[in-house]
This record gives C-alpha cells, structure tokens and sequence, in this order.
C-alpha cells in the first residue's frame, strides 16, 4: 500500500491489472459501488474537522482520501469512456492528483492539510456526481471493453488502498492529540489484532529451498509490480510460526535494544540518535504500565499481540538482537504458497494482522517494464530506497491480500501497521 500505501500508501495509487477480469459487469458494478459506499462508511465517524488536518507529510486528511479516489474515476475511466461527461469542477484536478506528472500540476504532497477548501460537503457533492456518472456508464446492457473492465477493477483496488490509508492516517492524526480519541469504541474498534495461540518458545518451519517460481502467475488481478513471473534461487531456510510479540518487544526494550548502537545499521542508529526514538511509535508508559494507541482509543499493551508500527530499522534491528534476521520477500512468497497449498496452518498471521517487513530492497522483477501512460507512473518511478513488505495487515479491507502482494516504505516510516516475523538459515 505506499498511496500506495503512504505515497504507498505512498496502503494506493495505481497499479495495472494483469489479465482481463472475468466478473460479469452487474458484479463488477455491484464490488465497484460496495467500495465506494464503505470509503464514506469509514468517514462516517468523524467531524468535519477531523477530515481536514494532515498529521504528518507521510500521511493525508480524510477529505483528500475520498476525493482523490473520486478524482481517479472521473480522470481515468468517465472522461474517457463516458460520452458527454462533465468534470465537476476544473481545479479538482489540481488539489486531488496525487504525484501523476502526466495529468499536470498538484498541491504538494506536504500541504494537503491547507485545503480547508472545497469544503467536506463539496467533497460529497464531487463523490455523488461521480458515482451518479459511474451509474450510468455501468447501466445493466450496456457493453463493457476489457480496456474498461480492467480500468474499474483497477480503481476498485485503487480505492480499497486508500481505504488502509484513510484509517492509519486517522491514527496518526489522533495520536498526537492531547484527548488521545478513540476512532470507534474499544469492542468495534478495528486494527487490534487477536493474539494467536503461541507455544512457550518460538517455533520454525523450515524450507528446503531451491528454484522456485516468483510472482503472480496471471489469474484475476495483480499490480504491475507483482511482474513477471521468475525463477528465484533459494537456500534452505526457517521461518517462525509467529510473528513477533509485544512481550518480545518489551524485552528488546528492557535489555537496551534502543541504545545498543550494535544492533543497528547506520542509518538506523542515525535515525535512533537523531529522532529520540525509544520504542514502537504508539507505545507509551503511563504510572509505570506499558500503554498502546490504537483506532480504539488508548488501551493496555496486549503482551501477546504482534507488535506493530515499527520502522524496518527497528524490525531489522530486533532480528540482529534476537540472533536471526529477517526474510527475503521470496524466501516469504514461497513459504506463504507452500503453506496454503499444503500446511494452511502452519505459519500464523500470514494475512490479516501486520505488514510484515522482509530484507529485500523495491526493485523491479527481471523483465518488468511500467505500463505506458499515467498510470504506469505508480511503481517503477518508486523503485528506489524502499524496502519491501509481504502480508496484510488487520486493516487490509477483506479481499485485497495475496502471497504475491509488494507493498513497500522508506525504512524509516512506520505509521502503518507493520511488524515482523524472523527468519533464520535452516539447520
């Protein structure tokens, strides 16, 4: 997800389909409207107020969330394949593009907390012209290109990212104020993860390695970056069946895992030294208790939960304390399709609890090419100085995780919900 998710998310912008999608056009429609109506859903809980502020430069107001994916449909699919369309607004363009050169000047990324106008009801208005037009270009009947079907599905996933985004960008914006909000209440808050069912220590799988095929193989829907299909070398390794605690973490902290410059690359002890940085972005210590922020408000720190918003330095830091280190992504991939195919049980939290930060560098696929137009802008411009994360996280909207899902950030950046699970040689 950098907007995809931070840009991506950074999360979510665009990405290419891989193969035409083979959903009737009323179920394509129908996903299509059951996305964009869970987008206002999300909102629904906040002030006016709320969805205006920007909580950091890596993060977006609400309002610019829903309006930019609207801004998506209306540039990419209604002014192109909806004869007589009228655009809502001529400098829409300008305040909700979001880093696509080829469809001009944008406010800058940092600023878009500045835009106090259009108004949030605007931003309804903006959403309701589209999806009226979106109606009528999708009406039961009419044919649908496989040009245009794969453009729909892309603005669905599109979407579906920034739907991430919207609510770890909340979190970000609640954290720092001095009321510590709650998003929802604790019981309907979403992002806190159940803990698993954990043995006393930590259990491997291990793997045998070898040639193995990476990347997704073509059926139903994929990111250009998941691209091309490959063989990888692999050399026989472990996994844990866990990913890693809060308890764990706790004791990272208590041995002086955030002041032992052994443990860190450089850069990360810059960042460390530079930042003040002492523990996970949400922990906090109230009368001598380890507390956490979460959508739910502040709540006590789940020792036996994944622990989650750390940076790929920390991550990377931890596996170097801990004696291990972390995966590749393709060491990831192919254990995550080995268990699905064969053991589903045996790796925990593969989806649906944290990102899970991997060693492996964003670099292109042997062969990949970006797609032509604006937007083949998404991925391979961002190729660089990023690491790559596998999984999903506990906020991933149901349907939008896959083994062969790149999602990738700075190594800094930890606003998501990110964790890690260790990896080490085979014995």
């Amino acid at each position: 997800m950098n907007e995809r998710l931070a840009h991506q998310s950074q999360s979510a912008p665009l990405q290419r389909v891989s193969s035409p999608m083979s959903a009737a056009p009323s179920a394509r429609a129908e996903r299509l409207f059951a996305t964009r109506a869970h987008s206002l859903k999300l909102a629904a809980p906040l002030s006016a107020e709320d969805q205006v502020v920007q909580a950091n430069d890596d993060a977006s107001p609400t309002k610019w969330h829903l309006a930019h994916t609207t801004w998506f449909f209306e540039t990419f699919v209604l002014s192109k394949y909806l004869t007589g369309y009228k655009i809502f607004h001529p400098d829409f363009g300008f305040c909700f593009n979001s880093y696509y050169e080829g469809e001009g000047p944008r406010q800058p990324r940092a600023q878009r907390g500045l835009l106090t106008r259009p108004s949030s009801a605007d931003v309804l208005a903006y959403r309701a012209h589209v999806d009226d037009a979106l109606h009528r270009l999708l009406s039961p009947g009419l044919p649908i290109s496989p040009a245009l079907a794969e453009l729909i599905e892309l603005g669905i996933q599109h979407e579906q990212q920034h739907q991430e985004l919207l609510l770890t960008d909340i979190l970000a914006l609640f954290s720092q104020s001095p009321l510590r909000p709650a998003y929802a209440d604790t019981s309907a808050a979403p992002g806190r993860a159940p803990a698993s069912a954990r043995a006393p220590k930590p259990t491997w799988l291990a793997f045998a390695g070898g040639v193995q095929r990476i990347g997704h193989d073509g059926e139903g829907f994929a990111f250009d970056n998941e691209t091309p299909r490959h063989d990888a070398l692999l050399q026989p390794f472990r996994l844990a069946r866990d990913l890693v605690t809060n308890a764990e973490w706790l004791a990272f902290i208590a041995d002086g895992g955030y002041a032992n410059s052994a443990h860190w690359l450089a850069d990360g002890w810059a960042w460390v030294k530079r930042d003040g940085i002492s523990a996970p972005l949400y922990y906090m210590e109230r009368d001598g208790a380890w507390m956490e922020m979460g959508l739910g408000g502040v709540q006590p720190l789940d020792p036996s939960a994944p622990v989650a918003h750390i940076s790929y330095f920390e991550a990377d830091a931890f596996a170097r304390w801990a004696g291990r280190r972390l995966p590749t992504e393709f060491e990831w991939e192919f254990a995550a399709n080995f268990c699905d195919a064969n053991t589903p049980d045996a790796l925990l939290d593969l989806h649906g609890s944290r990102w899970q930060w991997t060693a492996s560098a964003y670099l292109p696929y042997p062969g990949y090419r970006p797609p032509s137009g604006a937007v083949g802008e998404y991925n391979g411009k961002f190729m660089v100085s990023q690491m790559v994360l596998r999984g999903s996280s506990c906020i991933t909207p149901e349907g939008h995780a896959r083994s062969t899902y790149r999602n990738f950030f700075y190594p800094h950046q930890r606003w998501q919900f990110t964790g890690l699970r260790l990896a080490d040689e085979a014995i």
